[in-house]
């Protein structure tokens, strides 16, 4: 089912409901309410005299209560078992985890309290060498996967080829994207078919399929001193764990310097956890496939911001990364 992420309620009730949820916890959690981001969910941060959070109210119609708080249950494993630097959730005055606040038209929305990390977001020109450290956080974030028991009842959201660039995917149809003429769709296709082609033979057994963060992009990681702390495991669920790796330079793929930052990834990676020559492989396939992912991502949120900042030029260039692959696919 394809998922639409807008949400009707304006930044002044999203601040009103921020306010009211706040009341649900200990009075130390209580402070000056401030919106900090609107994407697909709205996060605000919380600033008290002894600390700061971060308050996240989720969209309509994504993710159930069920989902979210299979999210929390691993977010809370990840800082126990491993000592990972994730958000981990807070406790209401009345033991939950998620609120499940209504509305006056009938509707509700769930809202998570969260600790604050610390760090600075990186850019587009951050150091190549900042991925290593990434893929070597990756790899640990997947040895967690793969041995953690996940809790009876636990629920993510699937990420395989068709609920990412299916007629049907979950961020909508990439045909859809505005600037695609019958010549780019059909490079699209072809690319995508071969992508499919290829993950069928690569498989979904488990050493390759798993729980993974799902939107390890530049966005979604903070930088301080050594450490590289991951946030927003809001689209975490089961996919291929090299998608990790694909995710990590989301929208940047055509970058003069992506080719490096796979090639740093990997060395951080790979000092943890050795890839076979077949998930080397399967690299390219994983990395064009997120592009078109983001394709309908920008189909399904072309009056954002953030999709009208990334220009012609950028749908230009995925027709272009798709032709590149082909070619690079039948030479192999």
């Amino acid at each position: 089912m394809t998922h639409y992420h807008a949400d009707p309620l304006t930044d002044t009730a999203l601040q009103a409901l921020a306010e009211e949820a706040m009341n649900q916890y200990a009075p130390h959690f209580h402070g000056r309410v401030s919106l900090l981001t609107r994407s697909e969910n709205a996060t605000f941060r919380i600033d008290t005299p002894t600390g700061r959070y971060a308050m996240r109210i989720h969209r309509p119609d994504y993710h159930d209560h069920v989902a979210i708080e299979s999210e929390i249950q691993w977010l809370s494993a990840l800082d126990n078992d491993i000592g990972l630097g994730v958000p981990t959730a807070i406790t209401s005055s009345d033991g939950k985890t998620v609120l499940t606040c209504a509305m006056d038209d009938g509707s509700h929305r769930h809202v998570v309290l969260f600790h604050w990390v610390e760090g600075e977001m990186p850019t587009a020109n951050v150091d190549p060498r900042s991925f290593r450290r990434l893929g070597l956080i990756t790899a640990r974030l997947h040895q967690h996967s793969r041995t953690w028991a996940r809790p009876e009842g636990f629920k993510r959201i699937r990420w395989d080829h068709e609920t990412m660039v299916g007629p049907h995917a979950h961020w909508g149809d990439w045909r859809k994207t505005k600037g695609l003429n019958e010549r780019a769709i059909a490079t699209i296709e072809a690319a995508m078919t071969d992508v499919r082609r290829k993950l069928v033979d690569f498989g979904q057994k488990p050493s390759r399929f798993g729980l993974i963060h799902a939107d390890l992009r530049l966005t979604n990681l903070l930088l301080s001193g050594d450490e590289t702390r991951v946030i927003d495991f809001d689209d975490c669920g089961m996919g291929w764990f090299l998608h990790d790796l694909a995710a990590a330079i989301s929208f940047e793929e055509h970058h003069r310097s992506a080719a490096e930052w796979i090639a740093n990834w990997l060395e951080g990676y790979e000092s943890l956890v050795p890839l076979s020559p077949d998930e080397h492989a399967i690299i390219p396939a994983l990395v064009v496939q997120r592009r078109v992912q983001l394709t309908s991502w920008v189909a399904s949120h072309a009056d954002t911001e953030m999709a009208r900042s990334l220009g012609a030029d950028w749908i230009e260039q995925t027709v272009r990364l798709c032709e590149e692959y082909l070619t690079t696919s039948s030479a192999a």
